[in-house]
């Protein structure tokens, strides 16, 4: 395996000194190990896309071949700034893609990560970019980093590692501060979707959050044909949500959102506001981190997400922090007209024996259109 510092060592031996992405799993110890130790010349992006970006302006500004880091599930946000922008038939700009291939053929996975896994190699092929698997030998992943880097520099084209499980050592991060807010994202889950009537409808982002909800309703002894549970497709819950409301306008619909999540596609709030949805209710747990990939943080804390959707167009916002003031205020959001936004701040943070849904992303869909389709 490869310790955190001898790779980043090793780019920066080969002139690598920029880096962006959105944090993975499988490279949470690069991740955590650049936090710490790159300062302003690391990045944790809204979007892979816009890592590219920001990417490609470093490479004009220095000459230098930036690092993009993001797990597999993110290629496609990077498909269009990889070829309209850095392709070499257009700007010919050099990058190193480290990519954390999830699902990867022949291993177990979700189900989003094994279709992703078993078409991430194929991807990379169809928009031309050189692809090699990073060892977990210290000295034949040093020779086959040098190796793409090589292939970036003389011929001015994205290049890309792939990182399967494993490959790297735990690294241990510097504490991070944070702010210690009294509720947990699971209690705030519980109370919100208590005070919700029977007719109402949930979409649920990505990650954690599905996960927890999918728990809440097991407690509760209810079943789960009222929401849907958004299994990837990070940062589009809203919009889903949003198509729903606008098709079913007697019913009122929620988006259990993410900071992490919001960021990624926070355009969609304005598509929201413009409008002007009347039965849409959003609600975003925002810790500050990305909990799901291992607690890399966002923006999350240094925006006023309240602020940019009513400057969107949205009719409410609140923001809560204390289990108190929760049971009212999502009282309020229900009697709001829409669209309305409700912000809890919580902790970071998981049970570490949270489980995963039971049911499969088919079975989950057709439980809720037959939801969604009762009178």
């Amino acid at each position: 395996m490869i310790h955190s510092k001898d790779f980043v060592d090793w780019l920066e031996a080969f002139g690598v000194d920029f880096y962006a992405g959105v944090p993975d799993s499988l490279l949470k110890p690069v991740c955590f190990y650049l936090a710490d130790h790159a300062g302003d010349k690391h990045v944790v992006a809204a979007n892979e896309g816009g890592a590219v970006a920001l990417a490609c302006g470093s490479h004009l500004a220095t000459g230098k071949v930036p690092l993009v880091y993001l797990q597999n599930s993110g290629q496609g946000n990077t498909i269009n700034p990889l070829l309209s922008l850095a392709d070499r038939d257009v700007y010919g700009i050099p990058l190193l893609l480290l990519i954390g291939w999830r699902g990867e053929p022949g291993t177990k996975d979700e189900p989003q990560h094994v279709k992703q896994g078993n078409v991430t190699v194929n991807l990379l092929d169809a928009i031309d970019i050189p692809h090699r698997v990073l060892a977990r030998e210290p000295e034949a992943a040093r020779r086959c980093v040098a190796e793409l880097l090589g292939i970036a520099a003389a011929e001015s084209r994205p290049v890309a590692l792939l990182v399967r499980t494993e490959t790297f050592e735990s690294y241990t991060p510097t504490v991070q501060a944070t702010r210690n807010f009294e509720m947990t994202r699971e209690d705030a889950i519980e109370a919100v979707v208590a005070a919700l009537g029977e007719t109402d409808a949930i979409v649920s982002t990505t990650g954690k959050l599905s996960r927890e909800l999918y728990e809440c309703r097991d407690r509760a002894g209810q079943g789960h044909q009222r929401e849907f549970l958004t299994v990837g497709s990070m940062g589009h819950a809203s919009q889903i949500a949003m198509g729903i409301a606008l098709s079913r306008p007697e019913r009122q619909v929620y988006c259990l959102d993410g900071d992490g999540a919001m960021l990624m596609h926070m355009g969609s709030a304005a598509i929201v506001g413009a409008t002007g949805v009347p039965n849409f209710k959003h609600v975003i747990f925002n810790n500050g981190v990305h909990d799901s990939v291992g607690g890399m943080p966002t923006a999350g804390l240094k925006v006023s997400f309240t602020e940019i959707v009513k400057a969107c167009g949205y009719t409410e916002a609140w923001r809560v922090e204390r289990r108190d003031d929760l049971v009212e205020t999502v009282a309020q959001l229900r009697s709001a007209k829409g669209p309305a936004l409700l912000e809890i701040m919580i902790k970071k943070g998981a049970r570490p024996d949270l489980g995963r849904p039971k049911t499969s992303p088919i079975e989950n869909k057709t439980a809720f259109t037959e939801f969604l389709r009762r009178d």
